[in-house]
C-alpha cells in the first residue's frame, strides 16, 4: 500500500465517527406565548441516535435534533463529546412534553434521565426553552407523535 493510503486509513481509524441523521424535518411547539417552529434532524438508527449531536462545534438558533425512541420508554441521555450547551426536551408519545434538562453542560458524563416514558427527546441550543417559553404540558406536533 502507498505511503499515502497508509495515512488516509491511519487517519480514519483514529477520527471520531460522525453519523448525522440525513432527514430534516419541520417540528412545532406549542406554548401559551404561541406556535414556535424548528427545524429538525431526526435520529431513528441506533448509530444517529448514539451520536447525536456529539462534536458539533454550534447549533444555530431554530435548529435541532428529535431522538425517535420508539416503543415509549425510560430514556437517558448525556453530554460526552458534547461541546454546546443544549435544552433537552423529553416527550411523552402523546406528544406533550413531559420535562425539560435545561443548559446541559458540555462535555459532562452526567446521566440525564427523562424522569417517565418519553418517545422522543428533542435537543436544542441551550436557553431555547426559557427563551420561548417552553414548558412540560405543552405540545409538540411531529409526525413522531402522530401529530402534523
Amino acid at each position: 500500500m502507498p505511503a499515502f493510503a497508509t495515512v488516509v486509513v491511519a487517519l480514519l481509524a483514529v477520527a471520531p465517527v460522525r453519523a448525522f441523521a440525513a432527514d430534516v424535518q419541520p417540528l412545532e411547539i406549542v406554548t401559551k406565548s404561541g406556535v414556535h417552529v424548528f427545524s429538525v434532524e431526526v435520529a431513528k438508527t441506533d448509530e444517529e441516535r448514539a451520536t447525536g449531536l456529539m462534536y458539533r462545534k454550534e447549533l444555530p438558533e431554530g435548529r435541532g435534533m428529535l431522538f425517535d425512541f420508539t416503543p415509549e420508554q425510560q430514556v437517558s441521555m448525556w453530554m460526552k463529546n458534547t461541546f454546546i450547551p443544549l435544552d433537552m426536551i423529553f416527550i411523552r408519545a402523546d406528544g406533550r412534553i413531559l420535562r425539560i434538562a435545561e443548559n446541559t453542560v458540555p462535555q459532562s458524563e452526567k446521566i440525564i434521565p427523562s424522569g417517565g416514558l418519553a418517545k422522543g427527546v428533542l435537543e436544542v441550543i441551550g436557553g431555547t426553552a426559557k427563551k420561548y417559553g417552553i414548558q412540560p404540558g405543552d405540545r409538540v406536533a411531529h409526525p413522531l407523535f402522530g401529530t402534523r
